[in-house]
């Protein structure tokens, strides 16, 4: 080979060289983004049918997250997996907040968020299922008010799910109708499970523990939704609710004693059966009106009262033994009893009938009250012979969602 030869080629190789290093100086790749840089895009730019995948891993957000298109399905890798942390979180209300209908959400955890954790809005088919929320520190005034926390929807779906350190209530839906709470697990919260001004709810298989107030079913005053009513209690271990109060002052919840395992407020048409009560310190089952203790309200359209509350084949284990509301208080004081396992607080709406608002059948070795609305001057009464009745048997719940 000659000398020019050997130029010739290598200016050719030189000139090729340049030419590949100014091609690829132009079009460097992007770089590669989290999983937690991508999210709420995703979650912008979904559409119907779309199943959003969470990897394994700890995901975490200093922001909100939101969706607003129906029909999206986010799944992760399991309650212990997928994980959505909000411990550094400097802006937003909530870890997520769906307002969509055809909403699934499955196999994730959303831990340490400012103020809900999952909040569902208005929405018409939500399926929860195996997800968990969660507060790490612990029970804290400042860890946010609800873990799981659909409001004013229908055909609700909680399943297989995990709520721990809300300072409101772990498991709430408020507002709603055609509900189902089944196989999860709530501790730690201020309230448990929470059924508030809802109607048409099941709520059973599951475990309350540790909680201020295990399972709570309540009708407030002042909310758009008002007349809750049928919800079944079932089939639930409801056991060792005495951890103190620790919602924010004025709350509704910040009234609940501790040691208080299911508290039936205001609410009509309520089925209690199956369940096993253990160790709730306070009492067991309280039934009581919202005007108990002289409380006022403005709202026309609300009924303080409860109406027939049917509790049969339960079983008592222990409870009662350390009285924290004011009147269970005033009633050891004048018996030197335990708290009984069922106490009503015996007032009734004016012009009410003859039927009685509470009965039991089958409780085993049941203990009850009737507290006579707190009168000092009529004494309570233990006699259980007016209560042992039965009412109509609730329907279940069904309705379509994805799994069956």
């Amino acid at each position: 080979m000659t000398i020019r030869t050997c130029i010739l080629k290598l200016g050719s190789c030189l000139a090729l060289s340049a030419f590949l290093i100014s091609c690829g100086e132009s079009e460097i790749p992007p770089p590669i983004l989290s999983f937690a840089e991508t999210f709420q895009t995703q979650l912008i730019e979904a559409q119907p049918g779309d199943i959003i995948e969470v990897p394994a891993g700890v995901h975490e957000f200093t922001r909100s997250l939101s969706l607003n298109v129906s029909g999206v399905t986010i799944r992760g890798a399991g309650m212990d997996a997928s994980i959505l942390s909000f411990r550094n979180q400097i802006q937003g209300a909530e870890g997520l907040l769906v307002t969509a209908d055809d909403f699934v959400i499955e196999d994730l955890a959303i831990e340490d968020t400012v103020g809900d954790a999952l909040k569902i809005n208005g929405s018409t088919n939500v399926t929860i299922r195996r997800v968990r929320t969660e507060w790490t520190d612990g029970p804290k005034t400042e860890n946010g008010a609800y873990g799981i926390y659909p409001v004013q929807s229908t055909n609700v779906l909680i399943d297989g799910s995990v709520a721990i350190g809300a300072s409101d209530a772990g498991i709430y839906v408020g507002q709603s109708t055609q509900i189902i709470v089944r196989n999860s697990r709530a501790e730690y919260n201020v309230a448990g499970i929470e059924i508030e001004n809802s109607s048409f709810a099941d709520v059973y298989d599951n475990v309350v523990t540790n909680n201020t107030g295990g399972v709570l079913v309540f009708d407030l005053p002042n909310l758009p939704v008002q007349g809750g009513q049928a919800t079944r209690v079932f089939r639930n271990k409801i056991y060792g609710n005495n951890t103190e109060n620790f919602a924010t002052k004025g709350s509704a919840v910040s009234r609940v004693a501790a040691g208080t395992g299911l508290l039936v407020l205001a609410n009509d048409n309520i089925e209690i059966f199956e369940n096993q009560f253990t160790d709730n310190n306070n009492v067991n089952v309280m039934i009581y009106s919202y005007v108990l203790g002289g409380r006022t309200f403005s709202d026309p359209n609300y009924d303080p009262y409860p109406e027939k509350i049917y509790l049969h084949d339960n079983v008592f284990i222990g409870g009662g033994t350390v009285p924290r509301h004011e009147a269970l208080i005033a009633l050891h004081q004048e018996t030197g009893n335990n708290t009984p396992n069922i106490v009503w607080d015996g007032l009734l709406r004016e012009g009410a009938s003859n039927d009685p608002v509470v009965c039991l059948a089958n409780n085993g070795e049941e203990s009850f009250v009737n507290l006579n609305g707190g009168d000092a001057s009529v004494p309570p009464s233990f006699d259980t012979a007016m209560h042992q009745c039965s009412l109509p048997r609730l329907s279940e719940i069904k309705f379509d969602f994805p799994g069956g």
